[in-house]
């Protein structure tokens, strides 16, 4: 074994006394060599895949966290902190501007695209890339594993949290919690694994850039909102860092708090206008929109392309299929949730096209009746190895539906009461399942103004920094940022950089679709 200034005995009583899941990397990694990764409660030793590429910090840097040898009411908030701050020796802050494309290394973009179409549905692949190729910005959501393959280059900490995967702009938004809380936060987990926490910040700070363009804002406009979000983020973490790990955990951004909190009147007037709008669209409200009744039977109404059936529905191999994984799912509740779900009947399923970088994979609405006028949809997706998963080094979990469970679990404060997962009979392909809508709140990103972005920046910012928290100590992470603008102005320039790196794979997109190498179309 080779590690850093702490040996595997000393690794053990520390871990132990951590009130945070994921540990700093502690040991050295020398290529080939065996190492220890603290991850999920559970230790786990393994040889370093050749195929991970990895961030260069992240398998050599050594942190002296001496403060971690001590009893656990002895460690000082200051002490966490100084641990921070000495990351800026092997990774300066102001490295975070730097974006160094080796041209000869680096993946081509289409041909990463094409890679990530495999195993989805044929048919609705033209589909992906029609909306793909209707901007930049609807590009930049549907490429996340293009820019993996890119931040794996770029300088990090070392220092991993559970991360989000594809942080973009309108991954965030609002919904109701099983209290009936409406509250802000980040809302999709299909890229969730263990990763740099610097990876999400980018990822968020460039979609802030490349909406903005999007919009029409001007570009030190489009600068700003980036800053303001990675501002935000340190302020948050800053706050958290100050808090009980308790209070830390139990943290969560209100939205209708954050709506009065604005001092921008149209935005207030527009965001309550949407709340009101959402809270008003119960499973009833769903039903209307989506199914009918045909000889006095409940069903889904098919709207082909993007609402049908699959060919096989009415076979038996098709039918026995769904109620396999119907009860799967079950079996992934928690007891109490399982007691809630049995007051429901399966009626129906369809496939339902959805989003840009889903479109292609498996995703079902299932119908469901607990008693008259009283439905429930539950919207069940494919869940496809993470964009991160090749680059992290990280070991996988049993399948990528309990995956996204996890990391959704842990990074939200508070998670769908019916959140599961299942792998299916037919294609062996994984599944995660969700509430199809629950008091769901769509920020509408392409309307804002440049104030109105910076307004939806700071609260990016925040529920980032919130959910970083839950799986690291953000006192450690508080003490690495600072209170300057070093780090804001870094990544600042690198989502700049990034946005124009974005344009140029986009216009690749063009040329491909142009002369037939990919087809497109709308939808």
């Amino acid at each position: 074994m080779h590690f850093g200034p702490l040996k595997l005995s000393e690794l053990a009583s520390i871990y132990h006394a951590q009130s945070f899941l994921f540990a700093i990397l502690f040991c050295k990694v020398v290529s080939g060599v065996e190492t220890i990764c603290l991850y999920n409660n559970e230790y786990w030793m393994k040889k370093k895949p050749q195929k991970i590429i990895g961030s260069r910090q992240l398998h050599s840097s050594i942190l002296h966290a001496d403060y971690l040898e001590k009893c656990a009411h002895l460690r000082t908030r200051k002490d966490r902190f100084e641990v921070g701050r000495a990351m800026r020796e092997t990774c300066p802050r102001a490295d975070h501007s730097q974006y160094q494309v080796d041209w000869k290394k680096r993946r081509d973009p289409i041909e990463l695209l094409i890679e990530s179409s495999q195993g989805r549905i044929e048919s609705l692949l033209p589909i992906r890339y029609g909306r793909m190729a209707t901007s930049p910005f609807a590009f930049f959501r549907g490429s996340a594993i293009i820019m993996a393959a890119d931040l794996v280059q770029t300088p990090d900490t070392g220092y991993a949290v559970q991360s989000c995967g594809d942080s973009h702009l309108c991954n965030f938004g609002a919904f109701a919690t099983p209290e009936r809380n409406i509250i802000f936060d980040i809302n999709d987990f299909d890229e969730t694994f263990p990763a740099p926490w610097e990876w999400d910040l980018k990822r968020l700070a460039a979609s802030f850039v490349i909406a903005s363009k999007h919009n029409g804002h001007k570009k030190s406009d489009c600068r700003a909102a980036a800053m303001r979000m990675v501002e935000c983020y340190r302020e948050r973490m800053l706050a958290l860092a100050q808090m009980p790990s308790l209070s830390a955990w139990y943290d969560l951004l209100c939205y209708e708090e954050l709506i009065d909190r604005s001092r921008d009147r149209k935005f207030q007037e527009q965001r309550r206008k949407d709340l009101k709008k959402a809270k008003e669209r119960d499973g009833l409200t769903e039903f209307v929109k989506l199914g009918h009744f045909v000889n006095g039977k409940p069903g889904i109404k098919e709207q082909p392309p993007l609402i049908y059936r699959d060919e096989r529905y009415h076979t038996p191999e098709f039918q026995n299929a769904i109620m396999a994984g119907i009860e799967d799912y079950r079996l992934s509740l928690p007891m109490d949730r399982r007691v809630l779900f049995d007051h429901y009947e399966y009626v129906d399923t369809a496939i339902k096209v959805v989003g840009v970088g889903s479109v292609g994979t498996m995703c079902l609405i299932v119908l469901f009746f607990a008693a008259e006028n009283d439905p429930l949809f539950l919207q069940v997706k494919e869940a496809r190895q993470s964009v991160l998963e090749p680059y992290s080094g990280y070991p996988p979990f049993q399948s990528h539906g309990e995956r996204v469970v996890f990391g959704q679990r842990l990074m939200q404060s508070a998670s769908d009461v019916f959140l599961g997962h299942f792998i299916g009979l037919l294609q062996n392909k994984h599944y995660y399942v969700r509430q199809l809508r629950d008091v769901k709140v769509k920020i509408p990103v392409e309307t804002f103004s440049p104030q109105e972005m910076l307004i939806y920046a700071q609260k990016c910012g925040w529920a980032l920094a919130r959910a970083h928290a839950r799986s690291a100590d953000p006192a450690v992470l508080s003490g690495y940022i600072g209170k300057a603008k070093v780090l804001p102005e870094a990544v600042a320039n690198f989502a700049e950089i990034y946005c124009d790196q974005n344009e140029r794979d986009y216009n690749r997109l063009l040329d491909a679709i142009k002369s037939g190498a990919i087809q497109a179309q709308p939808g």
